[in-house]
């Protein structure tokens, strides 16, 4: 149920593989999915397997701090961009040549498993599975509990045409920190499209969402007072929320019926990144739903997990010191050691590399305070 990026790698993944001809793929989702409500960023080396409609992509990010900014050429990464719409529209029409699998616009109003069977109940009719796979998500899935902090990488950006080139084609504005802080984590991110196109978004990594009006200001206030820029255009405004969380949401999962994406946890908890994660969590799903075992038993968690956890301590703790973590990370590493651990591929070595370029004080507390 739902088709956003996990839902439909998943229909895809199951529509493409011999294993399941014989089984009948339902897809549900209130939305018809045709209107770009999203983009999706990863950073990836070489040629991967949504190319085909990667909208931009650069070979190089600034990073702008307090006391430390830098262009940074990431070869051999390509920062890169796909727009909701083209991802939609190309599994639409995968999916439409699949003869067992179907879709259908039908808002779901409870999902309901006996142990034998899941019951789904749409706002028109009821249908009933062997397995269900929900991206459904609610904060209330994650803020029930108190063991791990809850927080979120909330934005507005604006897509926006200048009437003058102002922006660097190369390169994208990963994160800058000159903003006020205001006492949180806050930066903007600028994607451009061309010298006079881009996004801008105003990003935060706190507890509590802003009033609408608080973004808009910042974004004005950056695009005339940083960008130099006083007349321009908004062409597509997005606002979006996603969870930054350990929390463990295993205890929601039943036997026949298995929260993916963002509801499954899906999301790096330390950045919010949950597109390339959905790419590599995917495949291993669907091995394990051919096994007919218990959904409730796969496991995805590893050694990054409790790193994300100490960050989000910090953060938790005092929401003012993610500027300074960033950006003595990227002051004292390559932004190549960082994507590398990020995409939780180093080694001990580079992970040692990595969590001994911030101030060390923060983390031995952090991880004190778990272990007392």
């Amino acid at each position: 149920m739902g088709a956003g990026a996990a839902g439909l790698m998943l229909a895809d993944a199951i529509g493409k593989d011999s294993f399941f001809k014989n089984k009948s793929i339902l897809l549900l989702d209130k939305d018809a999915k045709r209107t770009n409500d999203r983009t999706w960023c990863f950073w990836e080396k070489e040629q991967g397997p949504f190319e085909s409609i990667v909208h931009k992509r650069w070979p190089a990010i600034y990073f702008g701090g307090k006391q430390f900014s830098k262009r940074f050429e990431i070869a051999p990464y390509h920062y890169k961009m796909i727009r909701g719409i083209d991802f939609y529209t190309l599994h639409m029409k995968r999916i439409e040549n699949y003869a067992n699998v179907d879709f259908l616009q039908r808002e779901v109003l409870n999902v309901h498993d006996d142990g034998s069977s899941v019951t789904v109940t749409t706002s028109s009719e009821t249908f009933s599975a062997q397995r269900c796979f929900n991206s459904i998500f609610t904060y209330q899935m994650a803020t029930q509990q108190t063991k791990y902090p809850v927080l979120q990488q909330h934005f507005v950006g604006w897509f926006v045409k200048t009437t003058k080139e102002v922006f660097d084609v190369e390169q994208a504005t990963y994160m800058d920190f000159s903003i006020p802080q205001k006492g949180n984590t806050r930066f903007m991110y600028v994607l451009p499209l061309s010298p006079t196109e881009a996004l801008v978004e105003y990003t935060l990594f706190s507890k509590e969402l802003l009033p609408l009006k608080q973004y808009e200001t910042a974004l004005e206030t950056y695009l005339i007072r940083d960008l130099g820029c006083e007349d321009y255009q908004i062409l597509e405004e997005e606002k979006g929320s996603i969870p930054m969380t350990c929390y463990d949401f295993q205890e929601h999962h039943t036997q026949n019926m298995r929260y993916i994406g963002t509801a499954g946890g899906w999301a790096k908890p330390s950045t919010g990144y949950t597109f390339m994660s959905t790419i590599k969590k995917v495949p291993k799903l669907l091995e394990y739903i051919k096994t007919g075992k218990d959904l409730r038993k796969l496991r995805f968690k590893n050694k990054f997990w409790y790193y994300d956890l100490l960050l989000l301590d910090i953060l938790d703790d005092d929401n003012s010191k993610g500027q300074p973590i960033f950006e003595s990370l990227f002051k004292n590493r390559s932004p190549q050691l960082i994507f590398k651990f990020l995409d939780e591929q180093t080694n001990l070595v580079g992970d040692l590399r990595f969590i001994s370029a911030p101030p060390s004080m923060p983390f031995i507390k952090a991880m004190l305070g778990r272990l007392f």
